[in-house]
């Protein structure tokens, strides 16, 4: 029994952390040189049914890339698919373009 509330404890924490995350997605970002390696690590278990796991990203904050670390998150309406953003080269920089729903 103390096993399963700490478990629920863990979860509800992560998702509480996550949500304290701030914004995911930088529409306006351009940057004279591309992002550092996207980092890996270990995704573990969804905190419930239908939540989908959202990639980390390098972000740019302060004059320099930040990394966002993945979260689980719960789709908007039903059954979407994320669609992940990313860093594309134009011009003689690199432009972030935003995750969202499909």
């Amino acid at each position: 029994m103390k096993r399963r509330i700490l478990a629920g404890a863990f979860v509800l924490f992560g998702t509480v952390l996550a949500a304290c995350g701030g914004p995911y997605g930088y529409t306006s970002a351009y940057v004279g040189y591309g992002p550092p390696a996207p980092r890996y690590g270990a995704i573990g278990v969804a905190p419930g049914p239908g939540y989908v796991w959202v990639n980390g990203y390098w972000g740019w904050g302060g004059g320099r890339y930040v990394w966002n670390e993945g979260r689980w998150a719960l789709p908007p309406h039903g059954r979407r698919a994320w669609v992940e953003g990313g860093w594309h080269h134009e011009g003689h920089g690199w432009r972030y373009h935003e995750g969202h729903w499909r």
